[in-house]
């Protein structure tokens, strides 16, 4: 029987190359925007030959969406606690957590994403359009679900959605001012505990929920 170690290690070996290039696109389309990047800087920045990152993807374009579309998953997965959770207290506390953390452990997928939107969304109009418009509405749905139940105050829920974004983003968006304002310093463990917990005591506060 052949052994079938070779192929196992050539699978690993791609999988091992594709993470290296998006992570290091990720970073190159955040610093310079889409117009501004190029295959070979982002080759540059993975540490490979150009050949290499055609080779995974074709262009550009394609390598672009992959990681937008990585960034929205994780984004997705965040808010997974909507369908597990009782109420607003769990289901939007757990969501902010995970928005903040995101924030924390993916800043460039997230400023590839705002500066994305914030030109009119170019390359993935057709995306907002189907998997965004989706998402949201759904989680509309679960918000509504708890007002109608008396859980939390009648409000909104798409412009509760925008602030949920706009305020754990901006720990991504803006860190560099918040590392000014904070001596110069990234925030600590303790300081992201802090920043979760004001964000969350402020927002569920005011929709009315107990926390």
């Amino acid at each position: 029987m052949k052994s079938n170690a070779a192929p196992i290690r050539k699978q690993n070996k791609r999988r091992e190359n594709e993470v290296i290039i998006l992570k290091a696109a990720e970073k190159v389309f955040a610093d310079l925007g889409f117009g501004g990047a190029t295959m070979q800087l982002i080759a540059d920045a993975a540490g490979l030959p150009k050949a290499n990152v055609h080779y995974y993807f074709s262009t550009k374009e394609s390598l672009y969406r992959q990681v937008v579309s990585n960034i929205f998953d994780v984004w997705l997965q965040a808010a997974d606690s909507f369908e597990e959770a009782a109420g607003p207290a769990d289901g939007i506390g757990a969501y902010i957590d995970a928005k903040m953390e995101i924030s924390r452990t993916h800043p460039a997928g997230s400023k590839v994403w705002a500066s994305e939107v914030m030109h009119g969304a170019p390359i993935i109009q057709d995306y907002l359009e189907t998997t965004l418009v989706e998402w949201t509405n759904s989680r509309v749905t679960a918000i509504n679900a708890w007002i109608e139940a008396g859980l939390m105050d009648p409000i909104n829920p798409r412009h509760l959605l925008y602030m949920i974004w706009s305020t754990t983003q901006h720990y991504a968006d803006f860190g560099h001012q918040i590392q000014t304002l904070n001596n110069s310093a990234p925030l600590s463990d303790d300081q992201w505990d802090a920043a979760k917990a004001s964000v969350k005591q402020i927002i569920l506060k005011g929709i009315g929920v107990a926390i």
